[in-house]
């Protein structure tokens, strides 16, 4: 078990092995940016608990044959001048790319390395541990492959969380889901799935913070959270909606300016498909919340003493407000300037 400094000591390392792999200018440094990254992450996975240490296994076993492909096609486009080599050896390292962060169709890792973490590990996972790989990824756009991932995302995402009551679980699968949505936007624009990461990460952040406040991990502990106080219901509620990209919370800006890119290339077909499945990940984010306002509780008073938890209330509060009227916020903004 690690103190608090040694993993601040590892949460540095981990964020400039990201750093050396955005700002590389050859793959091979790029690998070595995503090798540093990896074995930084490894120790602040285990916490001497069985699920973490069999999560930190799957993790590293997966990201292991990842890498070991990625160097392999590294050194073989280094080899060869051959046109339809190098379209090969990029091919390949998209698909470790993928798999590094955990896109379809080469997400099977990531829902189960997911449930046995800590809340605030599987927000790195969630958000840090995907900069590089897309990153690395717009460099190398292969369209075919990128829409091909963007569907099977956008469906496993959707239809995947759709019987699950762990919450591990269907964040994952939501995450899933978004990475179809953020490469979407980067087959028009940098600028574009860099916004849309951006707020992707401030409202995961939102509910993550939530969840681990109460340390809830099952759909059903959200029940007892509730008779905490009622300000819960609203802050999850407005939160998941907007992460689902309802509108007018601030969670549909993003998707309105990737909906409107990809009207304006013709991208139309896949975009009904993007679309259909976001409206069934709507469905589980509403079954978090809708049934928990179906229940008679006792209320507590709130704020009845000063403590960490309030702390966390008011910030939580502050988030959501921003979260749901961040829409017309930025719309009144746009308009004085």
């Amino acid at each position: 078990m690690f103190n608090n400094s040694s993993k601040i000591m590892f949460m540095c390392i981990l964020m400039m092995g990201s750093l050396i792999s955005i700002s590389s200018n050859s793959w091979l440094s790029a690998w070595m940016g995503l090798e540093i990254n990896l074995l930084s992450f490894i120790p602040l996975m285990s916490d001497n608990k069985l699920m973490s240490t069999e999560a930190s296994l799957k993790y590293f076993l997966t990201q292991a044959l990842a890498s070991s492909v990625f160097l392999f096609a590294v050194i073989l486009s280094s080899m060869n001048s051959n046109w339809n080599m190098n379209y090969l050896m990029e091919m390949m390292i998209f698909s470790t790319l993928i798999m590094k962060m955990g896109s379809a169709p080469f997400h099977f890792w990531f829902p189960n390395v997911m449930e046995g973490l800590s809340w605030l590990n599987s927000l790195t996972m969630m958000t840090w541990q995907k900069i590089a790989p897309l990153m690395l990824i717009s460099y190398i756009m292969i369209k075919p492959l990128v829409m091909m991932s963007v569907i099977l995302s956008s469906m496993i995402g959707a239809l995947g969380g759709l019987n699950q009551i762990s919450l591990r679980k269907l964040m994952a699968y939501s995450s899933i889901n978004h990475l179809g949505w953020m490469m979407a936007a980067m087959n028009n624009s940098n600028l574009l799935w860099m916004t849309y990461f951006m707020f992707y990460s401030f409202l995961s952040m939102m509910m993550i913070i939530l969840f681990n406040m109460y340390k809830a991990s099952f759909i059903n502990q959200l029940f007892s959270m509730f008779t905490y106080n009622k300000s819960l219901f609203y802050i999850l509620f407005f939160n998941l909606l907007s992460l689902g990209g309802l509108p007018p919370f601030m969670g549909f800006l993003p998707k309105l300016m990737v909906i409107q890119s990809m009207v304006m290339n013709n991208q139309l077909l896949m975009l009904n498909l993007m679309l259909m499945m976001t409206l069934i990940t709507l469905y589980f984010y509403m079954r978090l919340s809708y049934s928990t306002f179906m229940l008679n509780y006792l209320e507590n008073n709130w704020l009845n003493k000063f403590n960490y938890k309030t702390l966390y209330m008011y910030m939580l509060l502050t988030f959501s407000f921003i979260s749901s009227f961040g829409l017309f916020l930025i719309s009144s903004l746009y308009l004085l300037l």
